[in-house]
């Protein structure tokens, strides 16, 4: 019976899985890949439209620069939207192939044929990879012209530029009577147009463009209050010095050109994104008023730069090794060519919005770019330069030659390139000369500033490092920490602010920039590889994260959890180190997986690592497995007492490579813990801290040998620390003519405590024994008289007598040999 049961039930769930009811899942799932591929290639075919659509668009826009920006980013969007259509379908692609190789090859001629389901299987199968396989093809196409098209689109943008800047006027005198009659007809429309918009803003649009007005002022003020709360009371209050420190310099140079620039951009951005906003502006005077906000701020700009780094009126405060005279001329000199220039600039856009002849154009950029030049040529022969260790008062020199040439060299091709026509490019040097060369100083200025911060020992003595060491008690170590980055964070602004203006200099829009930073930051490609650095930098940020939270878990569980348990400290360390490691481990994975690393990618690292391990990594992973079988079996934990091989104390630490042992004398020793996997350690508090303690001792041969080991067992039994049961115990261990040998054998409830009751057991024992009378050594011999005859005596007392004469002479005489006879005597 049990036995056709089983039958039956095993009948009955073949019976549901062959059932209609679970044959209908396959064709949902068919349903939804059907869907997914219609889905794919309606997309294709929108992005093909599309793509004819741009391109019809850059043959009709090819003399618009604006445009054309604007068409490559459409064309780089939709290049990336084909690739992720590509990339949507790989899933399915690698799952159909997955199956196929399951199914195998279909039989040969001559075998047994497949099951219908199988063979129909097999067809939908290969007829559905067939269609992913074409629209791949497709996308893939479509995907190189999208790329053709926007590299079509940066040359025609290249050949826009070199003409624009190459482009010849021919400088006549009926250029310039043109020019006059245009700039009448200018001035006029300009002053209608003023007028209109003025009569406007106070008929109808006053209230808002106060409102307007008070909100720029107020984003502004914010701005640079705030600013200057963090920065201004350091540059303020080291700005009393009358010899300020390099360091402080540079940084009073940078910061305060950048800060109240920033305030003046902030006024000017927002001054206009309001009055938008409120419709104060009207189509024919918005972008003027743009031009003019941008220039002015672009003026004070340069004005702040020059005033940082010449420092006119306090020699002290200079970077530049210029006489004082030499600065106020520079300074002025600066400020004029970026007055021209700005004022080029807005006459130029003026024109542009007024719709005036491109002649008016050309002549305003012509005088602006020879201006320029002269202005130059006065800076070249300018004396400003002062020799080492000459005061800022006195007369300066000559530029080196090779600053005066260049000078020189830069004015008259300037001038030289407007009389010749190339007005174009005489006016983008001039423009390069003071708007590009104010920013590229602005950055050495404040590379050489996060330098200094980040040098050796160098925050510390700047007034913030003193500020935070004062405030917070940091140590000198800290605040190096601290200054190397802050010298990175100076590094990443500069480049942030600085670079992006340069390139909008050079021609570039911001559309282009933008497309650049999306590149950098999510498409870096490498051969095959394309690497995120937003990806990156949210896997860094998730891992720092979870870094976190796992150190605070730790806590948590070991001061709340594990504390209230009553688990002793090698369980605790147990738990804390495995929760540290696990937390590790996820955080890392968390990060790695936000970062677009696919795991799967690292099993070349894995095996190149399985080859290092076999070769020269044995001892670490050995290690690394010890520590994880030691935390797990805890053999010892932390706080016991271990014996291995010469090395003997107490567990402070285990990890997964070494365990820390603190021996009695407070060395601490590093054990490998491989050493102790594969050694003998002896462990005095495994399971508990019972223990036994054996006293050795001896006393003389004779004694009565019950005697003392009955007073021996009443001092133990008598002694303190020692336990009841198992009872102590007095053994004789051995006798010889000098001695008789006797050991102690007692318990204790903690071996730790064995050294104190061992000294005062022994020192109880010894009371007894003088009490008792016990001796430990053999009598003392008693003294024996010696006696002499009168012979003897006598004999004894003529020796003394004769040592007694002989050692009073004097030295000299004992020393005198007697005189031999001669024969004459």
């Amino acid at each position: 019976m049990p036995i056709s049961r089983l039958l039956s039930v095993l009948l009955a769930v073949f019976v549901l899985a062959v059932s209609p009811a679970g044959a209908q899942t396959a064709p949902a799932v068919a349903t939804d890949v059907g869907t997914q591929l219609d889905q794919a290639n309606d997309s294709l075919n929108t992005a093909g439209k599309q793509l004819d659509d741009i391109r019809k668009q850059v043959d009709a826009y090819q003399a618009d620069d604006n445009r054309l920006v604007d068409l490559k980013v459409e064309a780089e969007t939709l290049n990336r939207s084909i690739l992720a259509i590509s990339v949507a379908l790989r899933p399915r692609l690698d799952a159909i192939k997955a199956r196929q190789t399951e199914l195998g090859d279909p039989p040969a001629e001559g075998e047994p044929a497949e099951a219908g389901v199988v063979v129909d299987e097999r067809k939908k199968l290969s007829a559905e990879r067939n269609q992913i396989n074409a629209l791949t093809g497709e996308a893939e196409n479509l995907s190189i012209e999208a790329t053709k098209l926007s590299n079509r689109i940066t040359e025609i943008r290249r050949q826009l530029f070199s003409e624009a800047l190459l482009k010849r006027t021919e400088i006549t005198p009926e250029l310039f009577s043109d020019a006059a009659t245009a700039i009448d007809a200018e001035a006029r429309t300009l002053q209608r147009t003023v007028t209109a918009w003025l009569q406007f803003v106070w008929k109808f649009k006053r209230l808002q463009l106060l409102a307007a007005v008070s909100l720029s002022l107020m984003a502004a003020l914010v701005l640079l209050t705030g600013s200057y709360r963090l920065f201004s009371p350091y540059i303020t209050r080291v700005a009393q010095q009358e010899k300020p420190h390099y360091i402080t310099r540079l940084s009073v140079a940078f910061w305060s050109t950048v800060l109240p620039t920033a305030a003046a951009g902030a006024f000017a951005g927002t001054s206009y994104f309001f009055l938008d906003a409120f419709k104060v502006l009207r189509p024919d005077t918005a972008p003027m008023l743009a031009v003019a906000l941008a220039v002015m701020v672009a003026i004070f700009f340069v004005a702040q730069l020059a005033n940082a780094v010449l420092s006119p009126g306090d020699g002290n405060w200079r970077l530049v090794r210029v006489s004082d005279h030499g600065a106020r001329l520079l300074w002025l000199l600066i400020f004029s060519m970026a007055i021209v220039n700005g004022a080029d600039y807005f006459l130029g856009a003026i024109s542009e919005t007024l719709g005036s002849p491109v002649i008016l154009t050309v002549v305003k950029s012509f005088f602006a770019s020879i201006i320029i030049g002269l202005l130059l040529l006065v800076t070249a022969f300018v004396q400003p330069v002062l020799r080492r260790g000459e005061a800022p008062e006195t007369q300066g020199h000559q530029w080196p030659r090779s600053v005066f040439v260049l000078l020189v060299l830069t004015g008259l091709g300037l001038i030289l390139a407007s009389l010749l026509g190339y007005v174009g490019l005489a006016r983008f040097v001039a423009a390069q000369i003071v708007v590009t060369g104010a920013i590229i100083v602005t950055m050495y200025i404040g590379f050489l500033s996060g330098r200094a911060v980040s040098a050796t020992n160098a925050f510390g003595a700047t007034a913030v490092g003193k500020r935070l060491e004062e405030r917070f008690g940091l140590s000198p170590i800290v605040l190096d920490q601290i200054g190397l980055v802050s010298g990175l964070s100076i590094y990443l602004l500069i480049i942030v602010l600085f670079l992006p203006m340069i390139f909008l200099q050079w021609g570039f829009q911001i559309a282009d920039i933008e497309s650049w930073a999306y590149r950098i930051f999510t498409e870096i490609r490498i051969g095959s590889i394309t690497i995120s650095l937003v990806g990156i930098l949210a896997g860094i940020v998730l891992f720092a994260v979870g870094f976190v939270v796992t150190r605070w878990f730790q806590k948590w569980v070991d001061g709340n959890v594990l504390a209230r348990s009553q688990v002793d400290a090698g369980v605790r360390n147990s738990v804390r180190t495995a929760v540290g490691y696990a937390g590790v481990a996820l955080a890392g994975l968390i990060g790695i997986s936000a970062a677009g690393i696919n795991l799967s990618s690292l099993a070349l690292v894995a095996g190149a690592l399985s080859l290092g391990i076999g070769f020269g990594l044995q001892n670490i992973v050995s290690n690394f497995v010890s520590g994880l079988i030691l935390l797990a079996e805890r053999p010892f934990k932390v706080g016991d007492w271990v014996v291995a091989g010469t090395t003997e104390g107490f567990v402070r630490r285990i990890s997964v490579r070494a365990t820390e042992i603190e021996t009695f004398q407070r060395q601490t020793v590093i054990v490998p813990n491989s050493v102790l996997i594969n050694g003998q350690v002896g462990n005095w508090t495994h399971r508990n801290k019972l223990g036994r303690i054996d006293i050795a001792l001896s006393v003389h041969a004779g004694n009565d040998p019950r005697q003392v080991q009955e007073v021996i067992a009443d001092v133990v039994r008598g002694q303190q620390g020692l336990l009841r049961n198992p009872e102590p115990v007095v053994v004789f261990q051995a006798f010889s003519a000098a001695t008789l040998d006797f050991e102690v054998r007692a318990f204790l409830a903690d071996i730790l405590n064995g050294t104190a009751v061992k000294s005062e057991l022994r020192a109880a024992i010894l009371e007894r024994f003088r009490a008792d009378g016990i001796a430990m050594s053999g009598p003392a011999a008693p003294e024996v008289p010696v006696k002499i005859s009168p012979e003897g005596a006598l004999l004894l007392s003529t020796l003394l007598e004769q040592a007694t004469e002989k050692l009073a002479k004097p030295a000299g005489a004992r020393n005198r040999k007697p005189a031999q006879d001669t024969p004459d005597a």
